[in-house]
Formats: C-alpha cells, sequence, structure tokens
C-alpha cells in the first residue's frame, strides 16, 4: 500500500487540477478522497468530483465536461465511519473470539463476528432452532378427480386442511361416486403490470432463482459487465429508469443483437417509452439497465446469461400490463362442495418481452356449464404433516438483511460468502453448523447487542444522518465505543471460559468436516479427505491404509474451500462435496460418479488428474 501511495504522489506533482473519478457511491468517495489527502498532499479540498453511472464514451464525456465542484465531506464522513464502526466491532471482537480458542492449544481456527455479520449469523441460527424444535402435526387432505369429455381433472376441496382423519373418511365414504352439480362458473381477468427495473438486490434474486447463482457471484459478473461498458452501475437500490439515459438509444442498441430485433422493433411502434419505475430510489445512480454498447467479443458463461436478464428485464419495463382470465367452477354435493381452477393468458404484453424469466401457471378448464353433472371418479384423503419453517438460502437470507436494514447493497452478498468460508453454514438451503451455534451462544451471553438486528439498523440510520449532516462522525463513534468497552471487558474476563467451549467446537467440527458419513466400499473402515505429503493434493482416503492395507481413493476438485455436504448422491448414494471460491459459482459434485465418469473414458490409459482437470471436470449435482 505505501509503494501505490509513493507512486501516485509521483504522478500528482506539479498538477493543476486533480478529479475525483471513483465510482460515485459512499466507497468510491472515500477511495477517491483518501487518495486526494494523503497521495496528493492534500488535494482533496480543490478537487472536483466526476459522476457517471456507465463507462460509456458519451457518459464520460459528458460527466467530464459537467463536474461537480460542490465538497462530499458528509458522504465521506459516513463511510468512514462505517469502516471505524466495522474495524471497531468487527475486528475487536473476532480477535478476541480466535485467540480466546487459540490459547487453548488444540489448533487454529479463525473465528469471526461483527455488526453485520453477528445478526445475519443470528437468523440462520434462529431458524435452525425453529426447525429443530417444530413438532409436525397431522392433517388430511382430499384428492378427488372427475372425467370429462375423456379427460381427468383434479378437484380442490372446500377445505385445504382437515383436522381428523376420521372426517376425511366421511367426505370420501359420502362422496365417492357421487354426481355433481355445477353450481356456478366465476370468471375474474386480472391485470398484471409489467416489472421494475432492477436494483442490485432483486437482480441477485433473479439470477439465484434462474441461475442459482450467489449473490456474491452475480455482483462479480455485474461488476465485469459494467467495466466492459454493457452494463450501468450495479452497486445501487434505485428502482427508476430516468429519461435523461436515452430510451430509445438503449432500444436501438441493443436491437444489434439478433434475438432482441423483433421485440425492440414491436417495443417502438408502440407509442411513447414509459417506464414502469418501482418505488426505490437512490440519490447516486439509476436502476441497472444495459447502456446499448456492443460488446467487444462473443459473451459467455454466467455474463452472456446475466447480460441477456437484465436486457429483457430492460425491455420488459416499457411494454403493456399482461392480462389473464381465472376461472372457477363450484360444484356441489349435498353439503360438501369442491372447485375446479384454471386460468389463461389472454394478452401477453410484457410476458413476451421477459421470456423464459416468467413462470407460466395456466391450468385449463373443462368445459363445463351450470347445470352439468360430471361425476366424481375417485376421491381419497392423504394424510400429511405440517411442515417447518424453510431454512434460508442465500437469495432469501439478503432479502431479510435487506428487510431489517442491515450491511449494505455492497457488503450484504460479501457477509452471506464469509458465513461459508468460517464454516457457520453449509449447504445451499443454509443449515447452521455446530460452530455457529456456540459462537452465536457465546455472544448472545456475553455481547447480545451485536446480535441485535435493531442496533446494526439504527447505526445505519445514524450513517446516514452524517450523511445528511444532522449528525457527526465523532458523535456516533463516542457512542459506539461506549457500549463496545463494557463488551470487551466482560468478554475478557471470561475469556478461558469463552476459549474452552469453542475449541472443543471447533475440534469436533474440523473432523467431521474431514469425515465421510458413509464407510469405504472396500474395507468398510472411515473415509476422510487426506492431503498428499508429496504433491499437497487433496483427495478422498480410507483409514484402513495402515491397518488392512486399504488402497481406495477418489478424486477431489483442489480449488475452493471444501465442504461434506449431508446430502447424497441420486445416482450412486455416495456423500456429495462442496468446492466453494471467492466470486465463482459453488461446485457441487461427487466423488464417486467422477472417478467412474473419468475411468470410462479412458480405460485403456493412466491419466494424472490434475488440480485444474478435477475442478473443471467434477460433475454437479442434479
Amino acid at each position: 500500500m505505501a509503494r501505490w501511495v509513493r507512486v501516485i504522489g509521483s504522478i500528482a506533482t506539479n498538477i493543476g487540477r486533480f478529479i475525483n473519478a471513483c465510482d460515485y457511491d459512499i466507497e468510491g468517495s472515500v477511495i477517491g478522497h483518501t487518495i486526494l489527502q494523503y497521495a496528493c498532499d492534500g488535494a482533496h479540498t480543490s478537487a472536483l468530483r466526476m459522476k457517471f453511472s456507465t463507462m460509456t464514451e458519451r457518459e464520460l464525456r459528458f460527466a467530464f465536461q459537467k463536474l461537480d465542484s460542490k465538497p462530499e465531506l458528509s458522504l465521506v464522513n459516513a463511510g468512514k465511519c462505517r469502516h471505524e464502526l466495522d474495524w471497531l466491532y468487527g475486528i475487536n471482537l473476532s480477535r478476541l473470539l480466535t485467540e480466546s480458542a487459540l490459547k487453548q492449544g488444540r489448533g487454529y481456527a479463525t473465528l469471526s463476528t461483527g455488526r453485520v455479520q453477528g445478526p445475519t449469523l443470528g437468523f440462520v441460527v434462529e431458524r435452525e432452532e425453529e426447525i429443530s424444535c417444530f413438532v409436525p402435526v397431522p392433517l388430511w387432505t382430499i384428492n378427488s378427480t372427475i372425467l370429462h369429455d375423456g379427460k381427468i381433472y383434479s378437484l380442490e376441496y372446500e377445505k385445504d386442511k382437515i383436522a381428523s382423519q376420521s372426517e376425511a373418511k366421511i367426505v370420501c365414504d359420502e362422496c365417492r361416486g357421487a354426481v355433481l352439480d355445477v353450481r356456478s362458473v366465476e370468471s375474474r381477468d386480472t391485470q398484471q403490470h409489467s416489472p421494475y427495473p432492477f436494483d442490485l438486490s432483486s437482480l441477485q434474486s433473479e439470477a439465484y432463482r434462474h441461475f442459482g447463482n450467489s449473490p456474491a457471484r452475480t455482483l462479480a459478473l455485474a461488476e465485469r459487465l459494467y467495466l466492459d461498458a454493457l452494463i450501468s452501475y450495479p452497486r445501487t437500490s434505485s428502482q427508476k429508469l430516468p429519461p435523461d439515459i436515452g430510451y430509445a438509444e438503449i432500444l436501438k442498441g441493443i436491437a444489434s443483437h439478433a434475438e432482441y430485433r423483433p421485440l425492440v422493433a414491436k417495443l417502438m411502434t408502440e407509442g411513447d417509452l414509459r417506464p414502469n419505475n418501482g418505488p426505490k430510489e437512490d440519490p447516486a445512480h439509476p436502476a441497472i439497465f444495459p447502456t446499448g454498447e456492443s460488446p467487444k467479443g462473443p459473451l459467455l458463461g454466467g455474463e452472456a446469461k446475466l447480460y441477456d436478464l437484465i436486457s429483457r428485464r430492460f425491455m420488459a419495463t416499457f411494454s403493456d400490463p399482461s392480462l389473464k382470465t381465472s376461472l372457477r367452477v363450484i360444484l356441489n354435493h349435498n353439503n360438501y362442495r369442491f372447485f375446479l381452477s384454471g386460468s389463461r393468458i389472454v394478452k401477453l404484453g410484457w410476458i413476451e418481452f421477459y421470456r423464459p424469466y416468467v413462470f407460466d401457471d395456466s391450468r385449463p378448464l373443462p368445459d363445463l356449464k351450470i347445470g352439468d353433472r360430471p361425476k366424481i371418479r375417485d376421491i381419497k384423503s392423504v394424510e400429511k404433516f405440517t411442515q417447518p419453517p424453510h431454512r434460508y438460502n442465500p437469495s432469501s437470507l439478503l432479502k431479510k438483511m435487506e428487510d431489517m436494514n442491515i450491511g449494505t447493497k455492497a457488503t450484504r452478498a460479501s457477509i452471506i460468502d464469509l458465513l461459508y468460508r468460517r464454516g457457520y453454514v453449509r449447504d445451499e438451503r443454509m443449515k447452521a453448523s455446530e460452530l455457529a451455534d456456540k459462537v452465536n451462544e457465546v455472544l448472545s451471553v456475553y455481547c447480545p447487542l451485536i446480535l441485535d438486528p435493531s442496533f446494526t439498523a439504527n447505526l445505519e440510520n445514524l450513517m446516514q444522518d452524517i450523511q445528511n449532516g444532522t449528525s457527526s462522525r465523532r458523535r456516533v463513534l463516542v457512542e459506539a465505543l461506549d457500549h463496545l468497552r463494557s463488551i470487551m471487558l466482560s468478554l475478557a474476563e471470561k475469556e478461558e471460559e469463552v476459549g474452552s467451549q469453542l475449541s472443543e467446537v471447533i475440534v469436533a467440527q474440523r473432523v467431521a468436516g474431514v469425515t465421510f458419513e458413509l464407510p469405504c466400499p472396500k474395507c468398510g473402515l472411515k473415509l476422510a479427505v487426506v492431503r498428499s505429503r508429496g504433491s499437497g493434493k487433496r483427495f478422498i482416503g480410507c483409514n484402513g491404509k495402515w491397518q488392512t492395507g486399504c488402497d481406495f481413493t477418489l478424486p477431489l476438485p483442489q480449488l475452493g474451500n471444501l465442504t461434506l455436504l449431508t446430502r447424497h448422491c441420486n445416482v450412486c448414494g455416495f456423500q456429495m462435496i462442496q468446492a466453494r471460491s471467492k466470486g465463482r459459482r459453488p461446485l457441487v459434485s461427487c466423488p464417486r460418479c467422477y472417478a467412474t465418469k473419468a475411468r470410462d473414458a479412458k480405460p485403456s490409459s493412466k491419466r494424472i488428474e490434475t488440480p485444474s482437470r478435477i475442478a473443471r471436470e467434477t460433475p454437479s449435482a442434479t
């Protein structure tokens, strides 16, 4: 870092004008301000600000002609205060947790928490507790069908859930083979407006739903598209597209892609271009949109998918609402009532532009009229049980963080990634580990404030006050220090007790993290992750090597943090593994299936497995 400061300082001598052209957000303002202050001999006091939302030549030239001379001190102070709070809480608490466990002499493990990470982990642990304490309650549903014009249709009974088996049996006995009377046919037209433009969190949510991308991966892909001038600045919370971005010009640029050309042509003939803007605003940047620039080369993989999603969403926001007709047929037998529901899309509207990212829930209905008397073909009761709440996935956890106002649009994805790297959570449906339970337990006893979402949300509001000029950085930091001092003293007094509890869980989790559930198929002893003393490569080996001479092995990916998942392969039943690298999509695979496939591919020749080949060719789970 010192070398960079010296290099920039040497270039910045005898300069008449300085311009801060970092990204126009809190982080960019802090970075530019700090460089100008310390590497450019205090030039932050007179530097001009360049504001832009795309990296296109047109906007960069325009931004250079419209330089802003207003000081950004309140924005910079808010950004610095956020960094300092993260340092005060995160580094001090994380260091204390890590060192307390290390002093027990049972190995090193990085433990961390912070004003955002603490409550985020608390959400996952709390949900895990809800699931473990959940008591299923039995219930019964009625499954029935009718036959009409040679086709079978499913009926809905008027009660979704029946509390007792005896009641369900009575319904089935009295309605078996019964002739139903069609009492009414209800029809309703529903208009669904086009979707809002993407802000970062809605883009991350859609990319997870359609591509399985983690929030961090989506942000990394979006930043690459932004740097290539293909989309606007992605770290935005706005759902609005201002007219000055040039709707028509962007659409004409998009039309250079053959697959978008007919859609753009249709939009351009529909009249005025008016996007369906959402309620959320961002003072720095508009919603995410394609710039209309042509890529310098072909887009591949994740970047191509994300660009397509953003482009189609952009077009869809300008389109007309869709129109759906919903039908409901009410059928009676004595005091029992059944329904047939269905729907069909009458007018596509925006759906035509947003395909294939729209779920079509249309259901056909039989041509039944009032007075018709179809007969029940089959009816039975089905026992079910109430279900516990779903575990969080990266997308739903990010939404929870946003709803609770903890973290920022730029940091939430990295916090979720950190929970995986620390070993606090595993699996796509985020299951809290024993270590997460213990860290959360320790903090809830000695430092409950760090787990309280309202405390973190209040700090976010205070930093917004700094930005608005209604509070000061010093005042917020003094208040935070008052809270932190008592917390650190309380933890320091119990350091040995805390470290003992944490180290026990760390050791147990470390062993469990390298030991497979299923026994060795060759000798029946334990399988574990082993690292070669010669090459340093990791692989699956048998503990029976030193007892029985068992030589069973399986290859593993060499890149990323390895996690043994609780799920098993649908093909061979072997335990699945996951390799997770920062900024990349997690690789989920079955080591045994991979080894079989690799062996069958070249049965007559011995192939040397390299880390890159294993990471590239390990098959994904289906």
